[in-house]
């Protein structure tokens, strides 16, 4: 299914390129490491960030964000990816910061020793709202969206 290519599309790739744009529409991109979370199909994708950074400074004035998700790949028939629109928000510490740690250090064990480090920079959650999965192994051109 649609779900399943998701799921292991997203627990294969390490990073997401996130697009913010400042109040005056100044777009600006950026990697990130994240986790996605799957909560009863609605996805959250959890990403730390210098608070100095473009991007975050962006988000702190404009929430309405954009990413796209994709392997490295050869041929045509390997292009497949996400295309995501939503909103991203800083998140405090408590309940959803905790959960998110953990599953950000289940994907990514180098973080585990890392907490101070991590705990200097910002938790964001970027939540979408349109998702468009590609996928030419379906076929060329293949595209399924949705609304969450």
């Amino acid at each position: 299914s649609a779900m399943e290519r998701i799921r292991e599309l997203l627990a294969s790739i390490s990073t997401m390129t996130l697009a913010t744009a400042d109040l005056q529409g100044n777009p600006h991109a950026a990697s990130v490491y994240f986790v996605a979370v799957d909560n009863e199909g609605c996805w959250k994708f959890y990403f730390f960030s210098d608070q100095q950074s473009q991007h975050s400074n962006h988000i702190d004035q404009n929430p309405k964000t954009a990413a796209a998700i994709y392997p490295e790949c050869q041929g045509w028939r390997d292009i497949k990816g996400l295309q995501l629109r939503g909103e991203t928000y800083l998140v405090e510490s408590g309940a959803e910061w905790d959960s998110a740690w953990r599953h950000y250090q289940d994907k990514f064990r180098f973080v585990r020793s890392m907490k101070t480090v991590v705990a200097q920079n910002r938790l964001y959650v970027f939540t979408p709202n349109w998702i468009r999965l590609l996928d030419n192994s379906q076929g060329f051109g293949y595209k399924k969206e949705w609304r969450q």
